[in-house]
């Protein structure tokens, strides 16, 4: 019998973040370990996508409710644990932990990296670094910072302040001024703090200095203004609004592409069924992530290959990263070579 338990960890971001919603200065995650005895599995739940430092011990008490004694069967597959999960109503990060651990566990058993047991290269590819909102003395310092420290290619802007479009407007400018001498790709994320005629102005705007693409311009359950923002001068992903794969097909028709992330979808399962319909209807494809350690991050990062776009740097925004393992070099996420997916807690 495979046995399971978890453990809670307090993250503490070495910034803090802050996006259209608010402000994050860390987050309480809780990190799932599935055993045969011999090998480990490792998955990780983080806060996000309607949760907030809640979700440790709401996991914890519909984990204990499954699991009662620790036990799970030995022929447990991801695909219908991942199920009997949904059916459940278990919090998607919960179960995003879970369902790595068990895809974690099974390649180790494999002997084999995770990449490779799912039939995918190993990608090495730059993922963006994110800068949050902030005036723009602090912006200016936060960039330079950020840029120096990792080696950063692509450098995600955080928009869609409460204070209005001139903030963003100012903030936008001294990140990418900031930025321009590093040579780095600009992308830019509103987390839905835009109007419809707001977006419109700004992907004008955006569009004249270099932006790459835009994300969730529109607030989760306004996805009936998308329409009004089409034909758009830069992509525009949708993030917040696509959580399963059945969300897909709602949006297609309006959007250039999806992100999704491993806490928003229940993890690499659903991730590539999300992947699959997001290609059926010729969509871009993104993965994400939440305030994560190196531990969700290198689950993320085994299925790189999939992916157009590659957002995967919350454990670089940590004091400290509570796990060891992924690589990262001159602005690129590394999947390590070893068993699993690779990363562990220290």
């Amino acid at each position: 019998m495979l046995r399971i338990d978890w453990v809670r960890r307090e993250l503490t971001k070495l910034h803090p973040l802050a996006i259209s919603r608010g402000v994050s200065y860390g987050s309480v995650n809780l990190f799932v370990r599935i055993s045969d005895g011999e090998h480990m599995g490792i998955g990780e739940a983080a806060p996000g996508a309607g949760y907030d430092d809640t979700l440790a011990p709401l996991a914890e008490g519909q984990l204990s409710a499954l699991f009662p004694d620790g036990g799970m069967p030995e022929d447990s597959s991801p695909f219908s644990l991942y199920r009997q999960l949904r059916e459940a109503g278990v919090a998607p990060p919960a179960i995003a932990a879970v369902d790595t651990a068990l895809w974690d566990l099974r390649a180790k058993q494999a002997g084999m990296p995770l990449y490779r047991l799912l039939g995918l290269p190993r990608h090495i590819s730059p993922t963006s670094v994110t800068v949050g909102l902030n005036e723009p003395d602090a912006t200016r310092e936060r960039t330079l910072e950020l840029l120096e420290r990792t080696g950063g290619r692509n450098l995600k802007i955080k928009l869609g302040s409460p204070h209005g479009l001139d903030y963003d407007r100012a903030h936008f400018e001294a990140a990418r001024e900031t930025a321009a001498p590093f040579g780095a790709q600009l992308r830019v994320d509103a987390n839905g703090g835009w109007s419809v005629e707001d977006a419109r102005l700004m992907i004008a705007w955006l569009a004249e200095r270099g932006v790459d693409y835009v994300e969730q311009p529109l607030k989760e359950g306004n996805e009936d203004g998308l329409p009004h923002l089409q034909p758009s001068r830069l992509p525009i992903f949708v993030d917040e609004s696509c959580r399963f794969s059945t969300d897909v097909p709602k949006w297609a028709a309006h959007v250039q592409g999806v992100n999704l992330k491993l806490m928003k979808c229940g993890g690499i399962t659903e991730a590539m069924r999300i992947v699959a319909t997001a290609r059926a209807h010729g969509l871009q494809t993104m993965i994400g992530c939440m305030g994560e350690s190196s531990v969700a991050i290198a689950a993320s990062a085994a299925i790189g290959a999939l992916f157009d776009h590659l957002d995967l740097d919350s454990h670089l925004n940590l004091n400290p990263d509570p796990a060891s393992g992924l690589g990262w070099e001159h602005g690129c996420v590394v999947p390590p070579g070893a068993p699993g997916h690779g990363a562990s807690l220290v």
